[in-house]
């Protein structure tokens, strides 16, 4: 696990057709308080290394403030170590797309935020603007999440809805009807109206 003691990192190496050398490391931060603090230093004992761009992405078992949790404990002062830590080492958070959270749990009803990319500026600088595509969540409390490029094409969007069609008087009752629709669903993202 990355916060016990380990030597600087040996998997360095080059993206094909840039010049840069670059870092990535994967993490599952620790749960317990004297573990976190021992990953955070690990974490600022590697990235001395300050000629090469950074890539860290996981799960940090942690949140940034307190809209990244909904229905479950906040701690200021762990996520003010968390932040300390992004702004130390200059890292950047690359925008999340799509979900507002990444672990579900208790059947939809508690959600947080807790994995995410960090990147270093020279990362930015080499690359672009980037952000993060989740994925479906389909065998555990994770939503999966890959690093992408930020100007992704989703494809054709699969509801539009034009303002002339609200002039038409047939449209109102279809609204009204979809709206008083029962829904049986427990997940928040199917749920329409209560």
């Amino acid at each position: 696990m990355l916060w016990e003691k380990k030597p600087l990192p040996r998997n360095k190496g080059n993206w094909k057709g840039k010049d840069k050398e670059s870092v990535v490391v994967n993490v599952y931060g620790p749960h317990k308080d004297g573990e976190k603090k021992a990953f955070w230093k690990s974490l600022k004992e590697i990235m001395i290394l300050k000629d090469v761009e950074w890539v860290i992405g996981g799960d940090f078992n942690e949140v940034r403030s307190q809209d990244e949790r909904q229905n479950c404990n906040f701690v200021e002062r762990r996520a003010k170590i968390f932040n300390n830590i992004i702004e130390e080492n200059h890292l950047i958070e690359a925008p999340l797309l799509g979900r507002r959270f990444t672990r579900i749990i208790d059947d939809g009803v508690k959600f947080s935020k807790l994995d995410r990319f960090l990147v270093s500026e020279s990362f930015i600088d080499t690359w672009g603007d980037v952000s993060i595509i989740d994925l479906d969540r389909n065998t555990c409390d994770h939503c999966p999440i890959l690093l992408g490029d930020k100007n992704i094409n989703f494809g054709p969007k699969p509801f539009k809805v034009f303002d002339t069609w609200l002039e038409n008087e047939d449209v109102e009752p279809i609204i009204i009807e979809a709206w008083n629709k029962e829904v049986t669903s427990k997940n928040p993202d199917c749920i329409f109206s209560v």
